[in-house]
């Protein structure tokens, strides 16, 4: 089971706490929303899961899964879009969790390739560069090295962030499709239409956590707005 635990969490950065005394579960099988200001913790939240940040204080279950399953897609992937290497070889690099570095690439890998690609719409396009990739075909691109990890935890950390409206509508129905194969899904999102319409549930914090449950009693005025003079006390 792909639950997700949060033990009076405390996370931060040297030493410094961004986000105190988180306490809930994500439920296996669910997609979540985790909504709030800037500078709330909902990034941080995510690295902490997929294990990139250690707790300053509390614990963090993983259900059956262990991080080296995970498949996290930071708001900043890290790839310096000059390297030569091709969009196949991208996605590649979702398989290397199951393949380690060294195993090749062998007939059930391709096929697995082949369809996440395909999945994305930018089959015909894998021998190209990714420095030629439109902003939007490499955020595909990176959707489709999610598929290829098949993981049962999946987490996006604003996934739809400067895409054109396609683009969008194409992503949005693949994060459809992971909620009903029944994976766990975490995605940070400023578009709370978005949130609204994707997760079944919501988690809105402003360095703790303001409402945590289904979407249409978490998501609301009230809620927003103590996370807004939340954070605003927090800033000044």
């Amino acid at each position: 089971m792909a639950s997700v635990t949060l033990e009076n969490l405390t996370l931060g950065y040297a030493g410094q706490p961004v986000a105190r005394r988180l306490g809930g579960r994500f439920a296996s099988g669910v997609a979540t929303a985790v909504v709030g200001p800037n500078g709330a913790g909902k990034s941080t939240l995510l690295k902490a899961v997929a294990g990139l940040v250690a707790p300053l204080a509390g614990r963090i279950r993983l259900g059956e899964v262990s991080r080296r399953e995970i498949a996290y897609l930071p708001q900043d992937p890290g790839i310096d879009r000059d390297f030569p290497i091709t969009l196949d070889d991208l996605v590649a690099l979702g398989l290397q969790a199951r393949l380690g570095l060294f195993r090749g690439v062998g007939r059930p890998e391709r096929r697995a390739l082949d369809a996440a690609i395909a999945a994305v719409g930018l089959s015909g396009l894998e021998a190209r560069p990714i420095a030629a990739l439109s902003g939007g075909q490499f955020q595909r691109a990176l959707f489709a090295r999610v598929l290829a990890q098949d993981s049962p935890l999946i987490l996006l950390d604003e996934p739809f962030a400067a895409q054109d409206a396609r683009t969008i509508d194409h992503l949005a129905e693949l994060v459809r499709r992971w909620s009903a194969e029944g994976r766990t899904l975490i995605l940070v999102l400023h578009d709370l239409d978005m949130a609204r319409a994707l997760c079944a549930e919501t988690l809105v914090m402003a360095g703790e956590i303001i409402a945590w449950g289904p979407t249409s009693d978490a998501l609301t005025p009230e809620t927003l707005e103590r996370a807004h003079a939340l954070a605003a006390e927090h800033a000044a």
